[in-house]
């Protein structure tokens, strides 16, 4: 789970004040408050963009990934959820919802949820504009970019035609810093060579470079820091986003597989040493030869080569603020007096690096008035009580009070000394642990012991899907004897009988088997941790190339699979299947482990 701080960095690349005019849905007014009035109105707009983003926003605001991952799923709310609304859309049947509907069924990827739509639209007859009956033909013609020399983040631009022709820009600011997710992004009512031509003017900024991108590669990028930005809590907000997320998402869909996403710079340790060899050996290191410098240099590394754009040699002033701000005296554990020399070495290493790179003059100034700027706050952190570590994850997360005093032994949250926090983090622990067995009952008779190699039961399967099952059950059962284990074949199957058994509908339309196999190996695969780095290891890009597909192709199947067997889907990036028969014995041990740190004894 990523998380991060608000701050005003990261938005070099499109400044609010040089957006085009855009729509974050239509206005009300003070006389007709109602939703179906903002209907009506948004049919009559000039621009289809009007509804198109009223349904967005719609739709946005009832995406399960707004929600806290601390807050209980048991837990009663008054939110009304998307079927609840579509069902309510349904049973009224006037233009209005006609129109709403309409929309929603072409930005829907839920494939039960089209079908259902699609019976009800069938039934009504309301005259509606030709752009709305005609909107599944919409397509995505270009794709550009727009990098800055420092890289705190990217625009991607998608040129999208309606039918009938008329124009939309899709503007989507990836933010590198935050850990290469979507930020912001909104909606522009021309074409792209206008919003190019119009930002050009506005930014005349040389350290800007324009170029078109190939559009597969873009739905990769787009794709995957959208995902990464659901797991991201608190969720990144701004007047455009994540209202336009579902209009995003759906443009994306109409661009070409395949492409390649940011790939991420690798520092050997060999490449490292050299590096820091050849800093200290410059005259921008005159004066650093006291120990502790060489020490705090590879804290510097650390932070330049894992966080960010992975570049250690580029340093903005949004960087600057998030290492002395938190990073530092998050992370590293050491007194002040060690901790003091870091700004110092900053700016000698800040002005080695834009040497290195050519980067211009003032914007090593900028850089180095950030150091400026941020070192008394710095200072002052580093001298004062503060939560680190686990703690620290949890005060960022708004599950510590601000004002909570912590000791330097309350990192390891040891619970003999009876602190509120600490009890606090181990419900919500604890909670996780049930939640991914089904219970606290399950939690406490969990064993570890291997699954057995089962075959796949087909029981109570409908006949008239056990064809296409089959060719999905082949697909699964080839990966897992490939890359995985006879533990996950059995998940695997598991899983793959519950759906079938569950959701018939699902297997009964035409699709490929290799990407619902994908699917449910990467849910499994989810489940159990497969992909985390020090746990599986595998990569999500290996396991769908194994089935010749892009990662971005897996998703929306998926959550469709998921729903067919009656899972409530992913979650700020994690999958709890509730039940310890879909879990290899791997990821039992490791909860099992948690279970006992949590309750000793």
């Amino acid at each position: 789970m990523a998380s991060h701080r608000r701050r005003g960095g990261g938005g070099r690349v499109t400044p609010k004040g040089t957006r085009p005019r855009s729509f974050g849905g239509p206005a009300r007014r003070r006389d007709e408050p109602d939703l179906m009035g903002d209907v009506r109105r948004a049919i009559a707009a000039d621009h289809p963009l009007a509804l198109l983003s009223l349904v967005s926003s719609l739709l946005a605001a009832l995406d399960p990934r707004r929600r806290s991952p601390f807050e209980r799923r048991d837990t009663p709310t008054e939110t009304v959820t998307r079927e609840q609304l579509v069902r309510t859309f349904s049973e009224v049947d006037e233009a209005e919802t006609t129109a709403l509907l309409a929309v929603i069924a072409v930005l829907s990827t839920d494939e039960v949820e089209r079908v259902r739509l699609g019976r009800v639209l069938a039934a009504r007859h309301h005259p509606l504009p030709a752009w709305i009956t005609q909107l599944a033909a919409t397509s995505a013609e270009r794709t550009m970019e727009m990098v800055h020399v420092l890289r705190d983040g990217d625009n991607v631009y998608v040129d999208v035609r309606l039918p009938g022709g008329a124009p939309l820009t899709f503007v989507i600011y990836i933010d590198h810093n935050l850990g290469t997710l979507v930020k912001d992004a909104f909606v522009v009512p021309g074409p792209l060579a206008d919003v190019i031509g119009f930002m050009r003017d506005e930014t005349a900024d040389p350290d800007v470079r324009w170029s078109d991108i190939e559009p597969a590669d873009a739905r990769v990028r787009i794709t995957e820091a959208i995902e990464l930005g659901a797991m991201t809590f608190p969720p990144l907000e701004s007047d455009g986003w994540p209202g336009c997320r579902p209009l995003v998402e759906w443009v994306v869909r109409m661009l070409p597989s395949g492409g390649s996403g940011y790939e991420r710079p690798e520092w050997s340790d060999a490449e490292r040493h050299e590096l820091t060899a050849k800093f200290f050996a410059s005259p921008f290191a005159r004066g650093l030869g006291h120990a502790d410098f060489r020490s705090l240099f590879e804290s510097l590394l650390w932070f330049g080569t894992d966080y960010g754009p992975g570049d250690p040699l580029r340093w903005s002033p949004v960087s600057v603020e998030m290492l002395l701000v938190d990073w530092l005296p998050r992370k590293i554990v050491a007194d002040a007096t060690y901790l003091s020399k870091a700004p110092k070495l900053l700016r000698a290493f800040v002005r080695f690096c834009h040497a290195e790179r050519g980067i211009r003059s003032s914007l090593t100034e900028e850089t180095l008035a950030a150091v400026d700027h941020w070192e008394p706050s710095y200072q002052r952190t580093i001298r004062s009580a503060r939560p680190q570590g686990p703690a620290a994850l949890l005060a960022a997360l708004g599950v510590l009070d601000d004002d909570d005093e912590l000791d330097d032994e309350d990192d390891d949250f040891d619970d003999d000394d009876g602190d509120d926090d600490v009890r606090s983090y181990t419900d919500i622990m604890l909670e996780v642990l049930r939640e991914a067995v089904g219970g606290d009952e399950a939690l406490t008779a969990l064993d570890d012991l291997p699954l057995p190699d089962e075959p796949f039961e087909w029981l109570d399967i409908a006949e008239d899907i056990r064809a296409p099952v089959a060719d999905v059950l082949a697909a699964c059962d080839g990966c897992c004897d490939a890359m995985l284990d006879v533990e996950y074949r059995t998940a695997c199957r598991r899983f793959l009988a519950r759906a079938s058994r569950d959701g018939p509908a699902v297997f009964r339309r035409k699709a490929r088997a290799e990407t619902a196999a994908a699917a449910v190996c990467w849910i499994v695969g989810k489940a159990n941790d497969l992909f985390h780095p020090s746990r599986g290891g595998v990569l999500v890009k290996d396991l769908t190339a194994h089935f010749g597909l892009a990662t971005s192709g897996v998703s929306p199947r998926a959550a469709t699979l998921l729903k067919a067997a009656g899972f409530d889907g992913e979650t700020f990036g994690q999958i709890r299947l509730g039940t310890p028969d879909l879990l290899v014995s791997s990821r039992r041990q490791r909860i099992i482990q948690g279970r006992n740190r949590l309750q000793p004894g």
